[in-house]
């Protein structure tokens, strides 16, 4: 099978891994992010930018490559891969259904693992079987070891089989949301449903995250921030807000708040989008 990763990067833009390789670079359709600010460029999201930070993360832990490391420190004080992180070492969660370059989907129950799996890596849109990693996340954790399948309502499935009771689903926006939300589980499983990578989607597909997701990342969507305007959640950040859209996001949120000493999640309205990446889409 051929060694091929496609992930959507900085700015949205698609990057194509081969071989340990970057083989293809896409337009970003997001110039300019606060949040890298202090990096090259001033923010400013360019292909040599993203060129430069994607060959960074292969030198560095080995994205999409067998030299991949899970050992990865905490990237954002208050990011998706944090929060679970800390979560899961409180005992809140004990499972998280995510998505690994050379893995496929995959479930999660050592808080290491969460933060090394998701800390670094942009959306992962598909993925091919890299042996090296799977091994050393436990090969047994794979959804499809033969092919690398992303699929998290599979994921979902295994890790109720599993016998896990307290379940975070990582996911990139997509439908599926509902068919998660709605998967019948024991009375006794509770499921909490994190969406990244929301740069990009239309007013329709906000309003639909906002239904079913318990937290949703603002990332550099337009219409996600309009969402939260209308129905207030609870979120913190205004680079890059989280919004806690159910009493069991902000309770998710506000245990990781607590644990880096900021202030907890707030319905501070209308927001302040001076220092949101640009242009919002």
């Amino acid at each position: 099978m051929q060694d091929k990763h496609v992930i959507e990067a900085l700015g949205k833009a698609e990057v194509i891994i081969e071989n340990g390789k970057i083989t293809s670079i896409g337009e970003p359709q997001v110039g300019y992010c606060s949040i890298f600010e202090k990096y090259q460029d001033n923010g400013e999201l360019t292909e040599e930018f993203i060129k430069n930070n994607i060959t960074k993360r292969i030198s560095e832990f080995g994205m999409c490559t067998p030299q991949r490391s899970i050992d990865v420190p905490d990237t954002m004080s208050f990011g998706t891969s944090e929060t679970l992180r800390t979560n899961m070492e409180k005992g809140y969660v004990d499972c998280v259904v995510g998505a690994c370059d050379g893995v496929g989907t995959l479930l999660m129950s050592e808080p290491g693992i969460v933060q090394g799996v998701g800390g670094r890596v942009s959306a992962l849109i598909s993925t091919t079987p890299i042996k090296e990693v799977m091994d050393n996340v436990g090969i047994e954790n794979v959804l499809n070891p033969e092919t690398a399948e992303l699929n998290p309502i599979k994921g979902l499935q295994m890790a109720i089989e599993r016998g896990y009771k307290n379940i975070a689903v990582t996911i990139i926006p997509t439908e599926l949301i509902k068919d998660l939300r709605q998967y019948p589980r024991p009375e006794d499983v509770n499921v909490y449903i994190f969406v990244a990578h929301t740069t990009g989607v239309s007013k329709k597909e906000a309003e639909m995250l906002f239904d079913y997701a318990d937290v949703i990342s603002g990332c550099s969507s337009k219409y996600i921030r309009e969402t939260a305007e209308q129905r207030k959640p609870y979120y913190s950040g205004n680079k890059v807000p989280l919004y806690a859209v159910t009493d069991e996001g902000k309770r998710l949120l506000d245990v990781r708040l607590k644990y880096i000493n900021k202030q907890l999640s707030a319905k501070d309205y209308p927001q302040d989008f001076s220092n949101s990446p640009k242009p919002l889409i």
